[in-house]
């Protein structure tokens, strides 16, 4: 039996596994093309899975990206959780063993540290730099290399305007910890993408400064979706060989490629 995996959590947050060894229904969850979805026991985690077949797997599109994050959601609500990465399966219940019982330790770690915690995602949109256009390239000799300086230089506004930003809005909100990129779009606007790790307890308190910045930041316009799990904040695990480990579902970060501010693309 293969099977398709969401996310892992803590075995003792389901009291009814206490007297299960093998998977058991989730009441009234259902996962990708309405497969019941099951705790699957494994040492002292439970990992949430679907019955997963070789059609299923030719079948796979954007609303399975949807239904897979529905399901971490709904799990969310009761427990923290790692959310594995869009599309992670195993052939059969040995290798799903196999996987956690080799990142066990990972897991633990991070569940730990990711109690009572949410990451709340931000996005800001703002003007880019005055006249920023991309460079001819039928340019060539000193006109090359101008353009070059020039755009070099208009790279570096974006990245110090990008910084400041960030820094204004992380004094504003004082998360935990957090995750930020940036790119200029098409239409010629600058996209900083932000994550911030709180608090659950504060997300009140966070979206009440949220409304604070729309109102005080005229020049920006805001997005704020949340809270999530810490999709940006959990870390890969420190082995030699290739493992499912959890990871940032594809529909969380759909809008923009995630790179540092410190190479803010042209």
């Amino acid at each position: 039996m293969s099977w398709y995996a969401y996310c892992i959590a803590e075995r003792q947050a389901f009291p009814e596994l206490s007297r299960h060894r093998r998977p058991m229904p989730l009441e009234n969850v259902k996962g990708l093309f309405g497969n019941q979805v099951f705790l699957f026991p494994a040492s002292d985690l439970a990992v949430l899975v679907s019955e997963h077949s070789e059609e299923d797997a030719a079948r796979i599109d954007q609303q399975c990206q949807k239904d897979h994050a529905r399901v971490i959601a709904d799990c969310f609500k009761q427990t923290t959780l790692l959310p594995f990465r869009f599309n992670t399966t195993f052939t059969d219940d040995d290798a799903l063993r196999r996987s956690i019982r080799s990142n066990h330790r990972h897991f633990v770690a991070n569940l730990e540290r990711f109690q009572g915690k949410a990451e709340m995602h931000l996005k800001v949109l703002v003007d880019d730099i005055e006249g920023a256009s991309k460079m001819q390239t039928c340019c060539a000799g000193k006109e090359y290399l101008a353009g070059l300086r020039e755009q070099a230089g208009r790279q570096r506004e974006r990245q110090a305007r990008a910084r400041a930003l960030s820094v204004q809005l992380n004094r504003m909100f004082l998360p935990l910890s957090e995750e930020i990129s940036c790119k200029r779009l098409d239409s010629g606007k600058l996209l900083i993408d932000i994550a911030h790790l709180i608090d659950r307890k504060c997300v009140e308190r966070y979206q009440n400064k949220y409304v604070q910045a729309q109102q005080t930041m005229k020049d920006c316009q805001f997005q704020l979706s949340g809270p999530w799990p810490p999709y940006h904040f959990v870390h890969r695990p420190q082995t030699g060989h290739q493992t499912h480990q959890p990871a940032v579902p594809a529909q969380v970060v759909a809008a923009a490629a995630r790179v540092p501010v410190a190479a803010v693309s042209a």
